[in-house]
């Protein structure tokens, strides 16, 4: 049996935020060319495997701003996160538990819903 934590409605929040923020940087990320500056393409068939990239146009100055605002995002939600108040409330093993199960808790609250 899964041990029930009561977690605050802060940290709740703030984890939901992250996860968010997280998945809007990854297809921000995936949109964007490979390359933050424009670079020339290149194809390279050396190594262990064949690698080609097309030309990049770089990253516009928009572009840059919207990825480092959520990358700080992500940062001040990382750092809130794991140094809620909280955790001070639990130890060792029971902590990293706890940790886990609220990486997964919006996950268990759409369960609910549906």
């Amino acid at each position: 049996m899964a041990t029930p934590y009561d977690f605050p409605s802060d940290l709740l929040a703030g984890q939901e935020e992250l996860h968010q923020v997280r998945a809007e940087l990854s297809a921000l990320l995936r949109r964007l060319p490979w390359s933050v500056v424009p670079l020339d393409g290149f194809s390279d068939d050396n190594g262990w495997r064949k690698v080609e990239r097309p030309a990049s146009p770089g990253w516009t100055e928009d572009e840059q701003a919207e990825v480092e605002k959520l990358r700080r995002r992500e940062h001040e939600l990382a750092v809130f996160v794991s140094g809620h108040r909280f955790w001070s409330e639990l130890a060792g093993p029971e902590r990293v538990d706890a940790r886990t199960k609220l990486k997964h808790a919006h996950e268990a609250s759409a369960a609910e819903e549906n």
